[in-house]
């Protein structure tokens, strides 16, 4: 997969604890290498991710924080939309940013 963009996951990690940037980190090397032609393919690697309006939603640090991700699997792509704790996903705001 082509995973847009690493600096940009770089920027959402910058200040969250080092728990939480290594596990972004290995999602991001395990995405960059995966082949998701679909939902039921990321649960292949992912088991726990969900799929909210259109959205991938990953968990990191045993769900402390979400990993949204714009999947677009037709152009081998995802995009990284915002990485938040629980508390800010919970709120639901940022199903607004995005279609």
């Amino acid at each position: 997969m082509n995973v847009i963009s690493k600096p940009g996951l770089l920027d959402l990690l910058h200040g969250k604890p080092k728990d939480v940037q290594e596990e972004a980190l290995a999602w991001y090397a395990t995405a960059k290498k995966a082949d998701w032609v679909s939902f039921a393919a990321v649960l292949g690697s992912f088991p726990d991710a969900d799929l909210v309006s259109g959205l991938l939603v990953f968990n990191i640090r045993r769900n402390r924080y979400r990993l949204i991700v714009y999947p677009a699997f037709s152009g081998s792509k995802l995009y990284i939309k915002a990485l938040l704790t629980h508390k800010e996903y919970d709120r639901k705001d940022w199903a607004q940013k995005w279609p």
